[in-house]
């Protein structure tokens, strides 16, 4: 693990997984590539995780996929740990671009039942905005969430 940096080690360290608890995950790509500039790969992305919430291992609340990280608020569901369903979604989107995408580890913060989920949403969905990708949420095309029609 000489390749990682001091931390990223650390991502895994004490990592409990709750299943019904809801998780904001971001995870970033190799040296920050950036792999979801393509329309056909941030699709693929797009798909795995919904494919995620049809197998029953996550429900899905918001999502953006940014070039070069993506930002995932999900319900855990129970057949499935954290560290599990994270693996399955690097590993089939490894698979699908035919390359290693991802860097080790990811971060991931458990929301407290006092948190408001749809705050944290809109922070997930307005990525693209900070970034300075687009100037409005609505222009960019990556992105979901349960609380839009």
């Amino acid at each position: 693990m000489q390749d990682q940096k001091p931390h990223q080690k650390d991502l895994r360290k004490g990592r409990y997984s709750e299943a019904a608890r809801i998780y904001h995950v971001t995870t970033t790509t190799l040296n920050r590539e950036p792999i979801f500039q393509s329309h056909e790969n941030a699709k693929l992305m797009v798909n795995i995780l919904k494919k995620s919430d049809q197998l029953g291992h996550s429900n899905t609340l918001a999502f953006v996929i940014i070039p070069d990280h993506i930002h995932w608020l999900f319900q855990l569901n129970q057949d499935r740990s954290l560290s599990n369903l994270i693996q399955s979604i690097k590993s089939a989107s490894a698979h699908a671009v035919t390359k290693a995408i991802w860097q080790k580890g990811f971060y991931d913060h458990a929301i407290r039942k006092d948190e408001d989920i749809q705050t944290i949403a809109r922070y997930v969905i307005a990525n693209p905005v900070r970034a300075g990708l687009v100037k409005k949420v609505g222009d960019y095309p990556y992105w979901d969430a349960v609380w839009i029609l």
